[in-house]
């Protein structure tokens, strides 16, 4: 089982929380902290029109009773420890506000995710939400100096790439942003890069690989590519299956061949 990873935005919107004990009151903070209003009552939150509940009942018949009731109103539920039960689950989150990584299993196991998490926490710097806020704030600057969409995520990805003037890894702040547009930006070599995949499941690829798919303009394919392959592509990455005769897309082209 699969899940969809979104961020569902709550800031002053009601959202359920049922139940009472340190599973209740952990998910009540969590609804708090992104800014949502928490509903105690059943009835009270289907009437404000909450989408999303927490129910954190001990009580096997009382947890049921509240989930036919939630999923008649059309509430995607969430019980904490229960992932048979839940339409949605919450991940583990770093926060460097306002960059957040989410990392989830799917409810295979929080713990899990929670050691990732700490592990990752080590590698990012404090200053990446600055630096989130300095190119958000520069949209429009960024816009104008590459009115192409295309072009203007290769500068983006050049700029943002181990050792570019924004990587996001070496600390770069605010101010990074403006001398970057300031000094005409860079961007990122474009043309056809022919690999030969030599593996038949995703967890075979190379770093190498795995980065030209995630940052692929098109994808030309062979037939026997595995669909596990391909779907570590940007999923905005245009796909076309080999032979292809047609014009050539702009951008950074990535020609798959299976060995």
């Amino acid at each position: 089982m699969r899940s969809l990873p979104l961020f569902h935005r709550v800031a002053g919107r009601p959202v359920i929380v049922l139940g009472e004990g340190p599973a209740a009151e952990a998910k009540r903070r969590l609804v708090e902290r992104a800014g949502g209003e928490v509903i105690a009552d059943l009835d009270a939150g289907i009437v404000r029109g909450a989408r999303l509940a927490f129910v954190a009942i001990d009580d096997e018949g009382e947890l049921h009773a509240a989930l036919d009731r939630l999923r008649g109103a059309r509430v995607l539920v969430n019980v904490p420890d229960r992932p048979a039960l839940c339409d949605f689950t919450t991940p583990s989150v770093l926060e460097r506000d306002p960059v957040q990584i989410a990392i989830g299993t799917d409810g295979a196991s929080a713990g899990l995710a929670k050691q990732l998490r700490l592990r990752l926490e080590a590698l990012l710097p404090d200053g990446i939400g600055a630096l989130a806020e300095a190119l958000a704030a520069s949209r429009e600057a960024i816009r104008k100096r590459w009115p192409d969409a295309g072009e203007r995520r290769r500068a983006l990805d050049a700029a943002l790439e181990p050792g570019g003037a924004l990587d996001p890894l070496a600390g770069h702040g605010r101010e990074a942003v403006s001398a970057w547009l300031s000094a005409g930006g860079q961007q990122r070599q474009v043309g056809q890069v022919e690999l030969v995949i030599a593996t038949r499941s995703a967890d075979g690829l190379t770093l190498r690989q795995l980065q030209l798919l995630g940052a692929a303009d098109a994808i030309l394919y062979e037939p026997a590519i595995p669909p596990a392959i391909l779907d570590r592509a940007r999923a905005d990455a245009v796909r076309f299956a080999l032979p292809y005769d047609g014009p050539m897309p702009d951008g950074l082209v990535l020609v798959l061949r299976q060995r």
